[in-house]
């Protein structure tokens, strides 16, 4: 039996900011079809999962139905490390840029965005698929900015206060909600 950990980059695109991790796309795994994760994984054998600006692009729903997947491929003690454009950020431009169906044209990144989230609504949709929630950076409804320490190691969250060049000198322009979505059984 296999006693390295598996860890999984979900919709990596072209970057690899996570050294052994195994980077994925939508097309060889698909949040929302079983199937692709079935033709990979055993259930509960995966350690961690990583999703950097994925959720965004579910709906509500989809994003349930993803996080339920995921569940079922989690071993116990396992995570989900999740960011997505926080929609209490207090910046009139950040949140015209990560609005649902995007800023501008349809190549825009943000043109696919289903939903906009908020700590609340994140933390709701993982705790329902079964999850304890861990979070790590995040913006309230007044505006003020909250921060855990965490790990690159436990895996890197390139937009975030900790490694977006962008985020320096005390100033933040493009933070991201980030979560551990936790399974404990």
């Amino acid at each position: 039996m296999n006693s390295e950990p598996i860890r999984v980059v979900v919709g990596a695109g072209p970057y690899h900011n996570n050294p052994g991790w195994l980077h994925t796309n939508e097309d060889e795994l698909d949040l929302l079809d079983e199937s692709t994760w079935m033709e990979k994984f055993h259930k509960q054998s995966i350690t961690a999962i990583l999703a950097e600006h994925i959720w965004e692009h579910l709906t509500y729903q989809q994003g349930l139905h993803a996080a339920k997947i995921c569940y079922q491929f989690l071993m116990n003690g396992g995570y989900v490390r999740c960011a997505v454009p926080d929609g209490f950020f207090p910046d009139p431009d950040y949140q015209k840029t990560i609005q649902v169906g995007g800023p501008g044209p349809k190549d825009h990144p943000a043109a696919s965005h289903q939903t906009v989230h908020n700590y609340q609504t994140l933390t709701a949709m993982f705790q329902e698929a079964g999850f304890q929630i861990e979070l790590l950076e995040f913006f309230d409804e007044d505006g003020a900015f909250h921060h855990q320490e965490w790990k690159g190691e436990d895996g890197v969250i390139f937009r975030s206060k900790q490694y977006d060049p962008r985020n320096q000198k005390g100033e933040l322009r493009f933070p991201s909600l980030i979560i551990d979505a936790c399974k404990k059984e």
